[in-house]
């Protein structure tokens, strides 16, 4: 038997689950599977790249997160966040359940308004699995048949959005069973998930003005290489990731739904001119805004 090679861990997300398999998508930001063994598991470990859901309803799951061993049984729901290493799948051959691929950049547009959201979803990197209860896995089950119905009428003219709208719906019913799932907790947050938890906490306040990791170490009363080693060990990210992560996703909401000129848009957030301004976006999402402006996502 060959030993698995773990210096090279390839990533998986919609794109590349696009290319194995079947499912209802949304070009490559949203893949719906109504049966577990549609997806495509490897034979080796994948680092998510991608926000991942599952849904038990039959049978069981056995895998490892981060290296760490669980099991899903009915009711059980599974959520891995993007960095997160899974590996040394099983399912039994009455397995049965639904799955959810969502890109970064789509699940990001989806709890741009949600608060604390961050802490929430930093819960499941230490607790992926939790046990729903009939209602909830009936209320969860029901949301996946209408985002399933939505998102192959490929006619709709509002596809996109009405997707996305209850996806939202969903992920405040799913925000609501991780904080009861914190409620039975005992297991206390560390000191790194506590300062991850304090800068995002800044960052969602004040990444308007303020995109300067040293400023933000200040704040938490930490130097910048601490919170640089601290943000990149809980979250996979760096400070910097982040910080632009925000800004990005703000900027792209402002182009696409405000028609207020791209030199506003530009002081609004801070920047020194349009001219860098253009720069800094083109650097992190591909295009430059007024490309941005007039591209549209397809159906």
């Amino acid at each position: 038997m060959m030993k698995k090679d773990h210096s090279i861990i390839s990533e998986i997300n919609v794109e590349s689950a696009r290319q194995v398999c079947q499912g209802s998508c949304i070009d490559n930001d949203l893949m719906l599977f109504d049966h577990i063994g549609q997806l495509p598991i490897p034979n080796e470990p994948r680092r998510m790249g991608c926000k991942f859901f599952a849904l038990c309803t039959q049978g069981e799951v056995q895998y490892s997160v981060d290296t760490e061993a669980h099991t899903m049984l009915a009711n059980d729901m599974i959520i891995i966040s993007e960095g997160q290493v899974t590996d040394d799948y099983m399912l039994s051959r009455d397995c049965n359940g639904i799955a959810i691929m969502v890109s970064n950049s789509f699940f990001d547009e989806i709890i741009k308004d949600i608060h604390d959201l961050s802490q929430l979803f930093l819960f499941t990197r230490t607790h992926p699995v939790c046990h729903l209860t009939q209602q909830e896995c009936d209320t969860i089950m029901s949301y996946f048949q209408v985002l399933k119905q939505k998102t192959d009428d490929l006619s709709h003219h509002f596809r996109r959005e009405t997707v996305r709208s209850l996806l939202t719906t969903m992920v405040y019913d799913l925000s609501n069973i991780i904080i009861r799932m914190q409620s039975i907790s005992d297991r206390r947050q560390t000191r790194a998930e506590g300062i991850f938890t304090k800068f995002l906490q800044l960052v969602e306040k004040n990444f308007h003005n303020e995109r300067r990791v040293s400023w933000y170490a200040h704040e938490l009363c930490i130097s910048p290489k601490y919170l640089s080693e601290t943000i990149k060990q809980v979250s996979r990210r760096t400070p910097n990731e982040w910080i632009d992560n925000y800004v990005t996703l703000e900027i792209r909401v402002l182009l696409r739904n405000s028609t207020r000129s791209i030199k506003e848009i530009a002081e609004d957030m801070n920047f020194p001119n349009q001219s860098f301004f253009g720069r800094y976006f083109k650097e992190h999402v591909g295009m430059s805004p007024s490309e941005y402006r007039r591209h549209r996502p397809r159906k």
